[in-house]
Order: structure tokens, then C-alpha cells, then sequence
């Protein structure tokens, strides 16, 4: 058995940080890319451009930087908003928001590109074929364009998942006590860097491995749920 020192219930504990910050990314992320994808994929030359300014600044930015400027940044944005209101008081943004807001908008940015991929195979008799049956805009979506985007999209955008669980470690640098928060103390306290570091990289494994299990029942039960349509 390893002996960590006591620490094993602070790691577990960052596990499960790290874990709530995952998922509340990847639904910020989920949002925005598809979003992004309608927006590139729209008549409306705006919302194109629009779509395009972001996902060329947020790809182009390391997602270390995002992390800092979003933190810092937010926190003089609404000031200066609050301000406006006469609200002088400070106001803080903590790092959990920060991180997901930035792994978000950085998550988003990717699966924008999947999801516009994944409209643009289906085919457009599908589209006619819904609209004169009656459907609006929503049922459409809902029940047509939606299930086979889920199912193109799915491989991509579990492949972005591995990586914005990985990227949740550097929301550390801005006091967020993750996994690698709870190693860096624990290594502070006992000057076994390996030890911590170690069993740090295990964790995110077993996550990974995890989240890579959890994908490919989704791609398996996707791809037949549209065998049997």
C-alpha cells in the first residue's frame, strides 16, 4: 500500500473538483459549438463573421492564457459594468468559474468545427422532407437533424473531452484546488515530488480511461439507435 501521507483524502477530493469542472465545461462547450456551428453555417453574413472571430481568437490563444485572462480579466469587466450602477464594492471571480468559462469557451471553439461537420452531412432531402411534413423549426431539429449530429459528432468530441479533462489541470494556477492543486500542497508539505506527481498522472489515467469507456458505450448505443431507425 503507498503511503501518502495522509493526503489521499485531499487527492480524492481534488478528483472530484476535478471532475465537477470537466462537466461543466463540456455542457458550456456542448452550447457554444453548436451555436458557433449554426452560426457559420447561417445566411446571415454577421453571425458567420461572428463565429469565425471566435473560434480564430480562442484556437489561437493557449489555453494557459485564456485561463489567466479570464480570471483577471472578468473581475475589471464587471466592475467596471457594476460601476455603471453606482456598485463600487469589489467583485471577485473565482477560479472555478474562471476555468469553466475559460475551458469552455476553448472547448466550444473546437466542437464548433465537429458540429459544423456533422450538419453538413445530412443530407438537405432530409430537411425538405421534414419541412413537408409539417415540422417546425424545433421538431425538425429535435427529431431529425439532432440524433444523426449527435452521432457524426460523438467521436470528435469525445476526443476533445480527453483533452479538456487534461487541460482542467491548469486551472490550478489560479488557486483552484484540483488534482494538481492538492498534489502541488502535498509535495510542499512532504518534498516527495515523485510520490505526488506520480500518483497525480494516475489519476487523470483512470479518468481518461474512464471517459473513454463511457464515449464508446455512447458511439455503440448512437450507432444503434440509427441502425434501427
Amino acid at each position: 500500500m503507498i503511503d501518502l501521507h495522509g493526503f489521499g483524502d485531499q487527492l480524492l477530493q481534488g478528483a472530484l473538483i476535478t471532475v465537477e469542472l470537466a462537466m461543466a465545461s463540456l455542457a458550456v462547450g456542448l452550447v457554444l459549438g453548436l451555436l458557433g456551428a449554426a452560426a457559420k453555417l447561417s445566411s446571415i453574413a454577421p453571425l458567420r463573421w461572428l463565429a469565425t472571430i471566435y473560434t480564430t481568437i480562442v484556437r489561437g490563444i493557449p489555453e494557459l492564457l485564456t485561463v489567466l485572462i479570464i480570471y483577471f480579466g472578468a473581475t475589471i469587466v464587471l466592475m467596471a459594468i457594476a460601476s455603471q450602477f453606482g456598485y463600487d464594492d469589489y467583485i471577485e471571480v473565482g477560479p472555478f468559474a474562471a476555468g469553466v468559462t475559460a475551458l469552455g469557451l476553448t472547448f466550444g471553439a473546437y466542437a464548433t468545427e465537429v458540429f459544423r461537420g456533422a450538419l453538413q452531412s445530412i443530407p438537405k432531402g432530409q430537411h425538405e422532407a421534414a419541412t413537408a411534413l409539417g415540422m417546425g423549426a424545433f421538431r425538425k431539429f429535435q427529431r431529425i437533424i439532432l440524433p444523426q449530429v449527435w452521432r457524426v459528432a460523438l467521436p470528435g468530441l469525445g476526443n476533445l473531452f480527453l483533452v479538456l479533462l487534461k487541460d482542467t489541470a491548469l486551472v490550478s494556477i489560479v488557486g483552484l484546488d484540483d488534482i494538481m492543486r492538492k498534489a502541488n500542497i502535498a509535495v510542499s508539505s512532504t518534498k516527495q515530488p515523485f510520490l505526488f506527481y506520480a500518483t497525480a498522472a494516475v489519476m487523470y489515467l483512470l479518468l481518461t480511461i474512464i471517459s473513454m469507456v463511457v464515449v464508446t458505450w455512447l458511439e455503440k448505443r448512437a450507432s444503434r439507435g440509427m441502425r434501427r431507425g
